[in-house]
């Protein structure tokens, strides 16, 4: 995979309009919904569009990713190969490399990228995660600009559904499912760990649905927020932790695993990425599927006429258990045992080593 470690490949606007730009975008635009004179224009824009593919359009497609981490670097690679493949097929050509962000977590980037994307002219955004995808949706206010979202946890909440000129994929987790997979292992477990960010959206529900697991089953559960806390968990004696899909957790997880792993400690993670970086399980939704779905809804946009309207939001239940098989062993399990009790909680397992970066 590429470096993504820049903000944006372009340079940004002359700072008068950038300004001018960030100041007319703030968040308080959020969740508005369009008027009907944008939406009569998106729609015949999109018609449009599906006219001109036939013709070898260019379409210019801004893709902005939230944070420079596994997961969702895995969403960037896959929605490009992807829109490459939907380009040859249908004789019309997806510039991306142009229009690419990377935040870095920093809201004000996020600010101004909205701002340099809508000043380009994009036909379309593709906002990674759920803080770009409130920022973009913001940014691109009275434009007939449609964004395309990936890896939002829960778009209800996040205010997205419903809304107009903004649809995309939702990598929303199976909690209870992977619940089970630490009892299935652990059967007499008395306590939890729940090691997440409270900032972010992406957790809060996951976290919600561990906790009435661990109440309905009579298991303690032990909360711990952001990244420098494994070693409390560690110290309070919990066997397993459990991380949703929350990116502050996953940016860290080369360096929590080893702590983990040293003291005993099994770490269960809501997307295979987690343990492609070292932790025990992953557990969840695919992120290449993701990014090929989030890029096949900006291609139906763009070439076949269609309107955000047309397309709800998708979800995904892979039920994909990401076993890293170098942590297993380094825990003292014994790798048959692990898959056999979680046969009954997936519909397929993977194994995996430890990699810094994946594709």
């Amino acid at each position: 995979m590429k470096n993504v470690t820049m903000i944006s490949r372009r340079s940004f606007l002359k700072a008068a309009m950038a300004a001018s730009a960030v100041s007319a975008l703030a968040f308080t635009g959020c969740g508005g919904s369009a008027s009907s004179t944008v939406a009569a224009s998106s729609t015949a824009s999109s018609a449009a569009a599906s006219a001109a593919a036939e013709g070898g359009q260019t379409f210019k497609i801004g893709i902005v990713n939230y944070v420079d981490h596994a997961s969702l670097n895995q969403i960037v690679e896959s929605v490009e190969s992807r829109l490459d493949e939907l380009g040859a097929e249908k004789g019309v050509t997806f510039d991306y490399a142009d229009y690419y962000a990377n935040a870095q977590a920093d809201q004000s980037n996020l600010n101004q990228i909205g701002a340099d994307l809508v000043g380009d002219g994009v036909d379309v955004i593709v906002a990674v995660a759920t803080p770009t995808a409130a920022t973009m949706l913001a940014a691109v206010e009275d434009t007939d600009i449609p964004v395309v979202y990936s890896a939002v946890t829960d778009p209800a909440a996040a205010g997205f559904d419903g809304e107009e000129n903004i649809t995309g994929t939702s990598d929303a987790l199976n909690t209870e499912a992977i619940m089970k997979l630490i009892t299935a292992v652990n059967p007499d477990i008395d306590t939890i760990g729940l090691l997440y960010d409270l900032s972010q959206d992406a957790s809060t529900q996951a976290i919600a649905d561990a906790k009435a697991f661990c109440d309905a089953n009579g298991i303690k559960y032990i909360e711990k927020n952001g990244t420098t806390t494994a070693e409390a968990l560690i110290a309070a004696g919990v066997k397993a932790v459990f991380t949703p899909t929350d990116n502050t957790v996953m940016t860290a997880e080369l360096s929590i695993y080893e702590t983990f792993t040293e003291a005993g400690v099994q770490h269960y993670t809501g997307a295979d990425s987690f343990a492609l970086n070292g932790a025990f399980v992953g557990y969840g939704v695919d992120y290449v599927q993701l990014g090929e779905a989030t890029a096949d809804m900006v291609a139906e946009l763009l070439c076949e006429g269609k309107t955000t309207a047309d397309l709800p939001y998708q979800t995904f239940d892979n039920g994909i258990v990401t076993i890293n098989t170098e942590t297993c062993e380094a825990l003292g399990l014994d790798l048959d045992t692990v898959k056999e009790a979680f046969k009954p909680y997936c519909t397929e397992i993977v194994e995996v080593t430890t990699a810094e970066n994946f594709s």
